[in-house]
């Protein structure tokens, strides 16, 4: 390699996992990639070696544990060629394998263990490589027998690895004591990949960078995916890194009394919580801002978690609100989310995608119930929707989020407290009057500038959702048993309020 290579990273050609490394690997060291078996190892590997061939550079892969054949079997999975990447089969030679030839007062692990690092270096010498894959340690481990034999046998291959200028990725698959980093002192950088089996759903996997020396990384969990095509990693989000300006500006919603409920309308950039029972019309109340920003010349996006798609648009159009064909014409982007196979870091790295690339000003996520089944962890859910909030404000982009109450009337629990995070909070209730349910709906929470502190009855009809005056005559309407407290006659006209 030249100098001009040597100070570049190598990268792995995984958008995701270089931007947690940092831009790749430094080059000319050796590091560790740990896991159990199936969490990814080596189709990582496989991707780092395809990226340097990509750029021109020597590949060699030392499998022990699979054949040549097996590998690029895996390879023709992902639409893989291993062209330019030279695949050496360590083996041990054939007399090892006779049990007529082997030896009395030395043990065959000694010789395999020997004739294994001749082998290595042998075919280091031979092609001269800038990247290597060593797949796996734990051959090594169980040829050297003891802890003091395996740590001194990985460091004469790192200090011969190192004379070669070579940048080396060793793969284990070790799954015993947690708390053996024989190799963690050695390399110069572990990541660790990890296989999580929910109770139902598909399986998720996720990766941690333990240790980089000399490199700043972005440390935690990063959920990650195999593919067709290979891994797909996503970078945990951190809000404070995405800061853009605009001008706080009000939106309205297109319903003068929901306006006037919100003190004008919700603010530009800013996240708005509607919390309510099932059925009280949240998510066509979010919707009515969608149509809102469409009417503004702007684009939205939607994803939602409980409703097919199809009944969505059929329960829509027949208000009169054509969806499908607003997603049809780029107005919308609406997409169904399967919380059994989607990890929540998947899911904030597609809301990302989608706001960026469309410079989306509009967000609903209905609903965050759904949500929470992808994430059972209530304290990791609300950090995550803490900072997908937050990026989405910094974006100028106002977020709509929806929370199905436990309970229909009176005493309600929420599955998750999200006020506290929200810049807006909207109240949706049933209550009961003249022998009819009704709906009620009040702004209890709202950080920039004033809104109405009444409570209004509200309607879904076959037009949409109408908002009637403020309900003055009613004590205990959010309890969902009010008591009447106005005159006879003022009761007579309640019925005719929203005709």
């Amino acid at each position: 390699m030249t100098m001009s290579d040597q100070s570049t990273k190598a990268a792995f050609g995984i958008t995701g996992l270089d931007a947690v490394l940092g831009g790749g690997l430094a080059r000319g060291r050796l590091y560790l990639f740990e896991g159990s078996p199936g969490t990814g190892k080596t189709t990582t590997a496989l991707q780092f070696l395809r990226e340097g061939v990509k750029l021109g550079e020597k590949c060699l892969y030392f499998t022990m544990s699979e054949t040549a054949d097996e590998l690029r079997e895996s390879a023709r999975s992902h639409d893989w060629t291993l062209d330019g990447i030279e695949i050496f089969e360590v083996v041990p030679p054939e007399s090892l394998l006779d049990e007529n030839q082997q030896q009395s007062l030395l043990y065959s692990s000694d010789l395999e263990l020997g004739e294994t690092t001749r082998q290595i270096f042998g075919s280091i010498e031979r092609v001269n490589p800038s990247r290597v894959v060593l797949d796996s340690l734990s051959e090594i481990r169980l040829l050297a027998g003891s802890t003091l034999r395996y740590r001194r046998q990985v460091l004469s291959l790192k200090h011969y690895l190192s004379r070669s200028a070579a940048t080396v990725l060793m793969l284990d698959d070790f799954a015993g004591d947690a708390q053996d980093n024989t190799v963690h002192s050695i390399a110069h950088g572990v990541v660790k990949l990890e296989e999580l089996a929910p109770e139902y759903g598909a399986q998720r996997r996720r990766l941690r960078v333990i240790k980089y020396r000399g490199q700043l990384f972005r440390g935690g969990f990063h959920d990650f995916s195999i593919r067709t095509g290979g891994i797909e990693v996503f970078p945990r989000l951190v809000s404070l890194e995405h800061k853009t300006g605009f001008k706080r500006d009000r939106l309205e919603s297109g319903i003068a009394e929901l306006d006037a409920l919100l003190g004008g309308g919700v603010e530009k950039g800013s996240s708005t919580l509607l919390l309510g029972p099932a059925g009280t019309g949240k998510s066509l109340l979010a919707i009515q801002y969608v149509l809102a920003a469409i009417a503004r010349g702007e684009r939205a996006a939607m994803f939602i978690f409980d409703e097919e798609l199809t009944q969505l648009f059929e329960r829509m159009h027949a208000m009169g609100l054509d969806l499908e064909g607003k997603r049809d014409r780029g107005q919308l982007f609406i997409e169904q989310i399967d919380a059994a196979e989607l990890s929540p870091g998947e899911f904030a790295h597609k809301v990302r995608s989608v706001v960026d690339d469309n410079n989306l000003k509009t967000v609903v996520i209905d609903s965050v119930n759904g949500y929470q089944a992808a994430m059972p962890d209530e304290n990791a859910l609300i950090l995550r929707i803490h900072e997908l909030l937050q990026y989405l404000n910094r974006q100028g982009a106002s977020t709509f989020l929806t929370v199905a109450q436990h309970g229909l009337v009176g005493d309600m629990q929420s599955p998750v407290d999200l006020t506290y995070l929200a810049d807006t909070v909207v109240l949706l209730r049933y209550f009961e009057a003249l022998g009819r349910v009704r709906r009620a709906i009040s702004v209890i929470k709202k950080r920039a500038g004033t809104h109405e502190d009444t409570i209004r009855e509200y309607r879904i009809g076959p037009n949409g959702l109408s908002i009637g005056e403020p309900l003055q005559n009613f004590v205990g309407v959010l309890r969902g048993t009010p008591n009447y407290v106005g005159s006879p006659g003022d009761l007579k006209l309640l019925d005719q309020d929203l005709l």
